[in-house]
Formats: C-alpha cells, sequence, structure tokens
C-alpha cells in the first residue's frame, strides 16, 4: 500500500495535470501548484474518494501545502478508524 503522502500526491497530480513525482511536500497548492478555487474544492473531493473519508470542508480548504494536507488527511483517517500507511 502506498503512503498517505505518494497518495496525496498520486491525487494532486491527477488533478492538477501534473507529474506526482515533481510534487513536494512544502509546494503550496495555488501558489506552487496553480490549484484554483474550483481545482481545491475537486481536491477535497478526490481525497475523500483515494481515502474513504469524509472532511470537513472549510478546514480542508484551509490546508494550504501538501505536506499539511498528507498531516490533516492522516489525522482524519485516524479519527475516522480508516487504516493508512504514514
Amino acid at each position: 500500500m502506498a503512503t498517505v503522502e505518494e497518495r496525496v500526491k498520486a491525487v494532486t497530480g491527477k488533478v492538477l495535470g501534473l507529474d506526482p513525482e515533481a510534487i513536494r511536500a512544502e509546494n503550496n497548492f495555488t501558489e506552487d501548484l496553480g490549484a484554483e478555487s474550483v481545482q481545491s474544492i475537486e481536491l477535497v473531493a478526490m481525497f475523500e474518494e483515494e481515502f474513504g473519508i469524509e472532511m470537513d470542508e472549510d478546514a480542508a480548504l484551509s490546508v494550504t501545502t501538501v505536506g499539511d494536507a498528507v498531516k490533516f488527511i492522516a489525522k482524519v483517517c485516524k479519527q475516522q478508524g480508516v487504516d493508512v500507511e504514514e
């Protein structure tokens, strides 16, 4: 099973049309990766689908970097009893 970080990068790459290998933890979704607001909402939906979780949309949209998204998603998975590889 891929780690949370690998899965976040894969989904981000798919939604934003980027190479997941080029995405770094410190990358800001909007400033570095060019995500627009519609894409940010799409990312939240895709992360929920990928991990089988439900996130608070406002809290999820306040996450700005890939690394923070990894931490946020791992925390939500833990809270919702979803087993993930960190």
